[in-house]
């Protein structure tokens, strides 16, 4: 029987939640699986354009991994891939691409695995938690991983939370947005990191929206970050002037997620991140997301 799997695109960080927050945004890889005799792998739309098309490909050797962890070879199928998540632009498009070919796998063996066990196969892999959490659960996420797991909270957005995501027209790898990372950091550092992180789960999970500007300030990665994304200081200094709660670096970037109120008008807003855009010579998108709530679905097609 045939199946679809419908993961979304994730926003990690948050600022100082590095490598252990993030969101889900209503952006989709969609997979849909077919079992038959042979494999087919078969990337679709222009936005995966010259992604492999046979068994090299990402999303088929995330669905090996699931596999591997149930101990079972993986059936042969045709495995049509779509996405409307941008590729390196910080919107954990790898994530999705992740979770969904394990959940897919999975599916495929007929469920060996719980959603502890997907979690923690992706969390693996990926290195980190903060996107696949979030694009396997959906909600707002806070994880952790270590040798002996990958735990994490699963947090309902506060009511009226959205968000707005600045996408420009250029791509950062995450390997190039991690290799200006200082290796050591000071003990300040190190405390304004814990603090605030604490401060903005803390202000997530009771909906204190007007504690999220000086909770998502961050000293560990965006600062360093800066100069690969033009603009990015400006707005996370000034956003909030133009009617944001609060900013951040998506991920690694290039993107930038400003949360704001859904009771409020955000043109505003998008005038003033289009204005950093053309100051700085770059085009991109604005675009207004509720977040995700219902994280990686599987529909089973007749």
């Amino acid at each position: 029987m045939t199946f679809t799997v419908r993961a979304p695109a994730s926003s990690a960080n948050l600022g100082p939640g590095f490598d252990s927050l993030g969101l889900s945004v209503p952006l989709f890889t969609t997979l849909r699986v077919t079992p038959q005799d042979t494999t087919e792998v078969v990337p679709l739309g222009a936005e995966l354009a010259g992604t492999a098309a046979d068994e090299s490909n990402y999303v088929y050797r995330a669905m090996l991994l699931a596999a591997r962890r149930a101990g079972r070879e993986l059936p042969p199928a045709r495995i049509e891939i779509e996405t409307e998540v941008p590729l390196a632009r910080g919107l954990g498009s790898s994530a999705a691409a992740l979770v969904g070919g394990i959940v897919a796998g999975n599916e495929l063996l007929g469920r060996p695995l719980d959603d502890e066990a997907v979690l923690d196969v992706a969390a693996r892999e990926e290195g980190h938690p903060d996107n696949v959490a979030p694009a396997l659960f959906g909600g707002i996420v806070v994880a952790t991983l270590d040798k002996l797991g990958t735990h994490y909270i699963r947090l309902e957005p506060p009511a009226h939370l959205g968000v707005t995501v600045l996408v420009p027209d250029f791509e950062l790898s995450t390997s190039k947005a991690r290799a200006v990372l200082p290796k050591e950091y000071s003990r300040a550092d190190a405390v304004h990191a814990l603090s605030h992180s604490a401060l903005l789960a803390a202000a997530l999970s009771v909906g204190r929206l007007d504690l999220l500007r000086h909770a998502m300030q961050d000293y560990i990665h965006q600062i360093w970050r800066a100069p690969l994304v033009p603009g990015l200081s400006d707005i996370l200094d000034d956003a909030h002037k133009h009617g944001a709660l609060g900013a951040a670096l998506s991920g690694a970037g290039p993107s930038v997620l400003c949360f704001h109120d859904r009771r409020e008008d955000t043109g505003r807003l998008h005038t003033y991140l289009h204005g950093v855009m053309a100051r700085n010579g770059l085009s991109g998108r604005v675009m207004d997301f509720s977040i995700d709530t219902a994280g990686t679905v599987v529909e089973r097609l007749t």
